[in-house]
């Protein structure tokens, strides 16, 4: 008993240190390790530890990453396009304009990280967590957002064209500006959110809420609004198109 009490002693004063060093794998603990501009395209990363490291410039395209935890890392202007980060956790990381096109998040956190700038294309978010993300000036055209929550998300000036948002949360986002056209927002609830100015042109908003929503300027040309949930609590009627009526 005295011998396993000694050893779990020495594992808590001495725990477990990142080795920079270390090729990639999976599991590789790279925590706080400077790896600004390498190379890891590619690169088999599923469970790593990638927490507060300096991934700037790096290239993390078709890099497997499920599961690997990114947070409050530097990714600014990082290549994650066509990576897999389904379930990965990427919370505070500021990854100003990175390059997450055709990658997969599905399920992954991202909440109050900043993405400014940021390519995400393409990209798979189904069931993400976008919490008070910084997406202004970011390009998320033709992107998967089914049942994504970005909540109280900064989305201003952002590009959202074709994208797939079934059930999404955008409650209390700020959208102004941002370009939805021909977006698929079925049952999307815009509660709250700031849509000043924003371009929902041949969008579907069928059953979606928008109650309290703010939608001074906001262009809702050719939009399907059938029986959609409207700023003051009206219900649009079934078939309305460009307005709620």
């Amino acid at each position: 008993m005295k011998k396993i009490i000694t050893v779990l002693l020495i594992c808590l004063v001495n725990p477990v240190q990142a080795a920079c060093e270390d090729p990639p794998a999976p599991k590789v603990n790279w925590s706080r390790c400077s790896l600004q501009g390498v190379n890891l395209a590619g690169a088999d990363l599923r469970e790593a530890i990638l927490t507060r490291a300096n991934l700037q410039g790096a290239d993390l395209s078709k890099a497997r990453m499920n599961n690997a935890d990114l947070n409050f890392s530097n990714l600014q202007e990082a290549n994650f396009s066509r990576a897999i980060l389904m379930n990965a956790r990427l919370v505070g990381v500021d990854a100003i304009g990175a390059d997450f096109s055709h990658a997969r998040l599905n399920e992954a956190r991202l909440s109050r990280a900043k993405f400014q700038q940021a390519n995400f294309s393409h990209a798979r978010l189904t069931k993400a967590n976008v919490y008070e993300a910084n997406f202004t000036g970011a390009n998320l055209s033709s992107a998967v957002l089914t049942e994504a929550n970005f909540e109280r998300a900064k989305l201003y000036g952002a590009r959202l064209d074709n994208v797939t948002s079934e059930k999404a949360s955008f409650e209390s986002a700020d959208l102004e500006t941002a370009s939805l056209v021909k977006a698929e927002l079925i049952k999307a609830n815009f509660d709250k959110a700031n849509l000043v100015d924003a371009n929902f042109t041949d969008a579907i908003l069928d059953k979606a809420s928008l109650r309290e929503a703010v939608i001074d300027g906001a262009i809702f040309e050719n939009a399907s609004l059938s029986d959609a949930n409207w700023v003051q609590y009206q219900r649009c009627r079934s078939g309305a198109v460009g307005q709620c009526r």
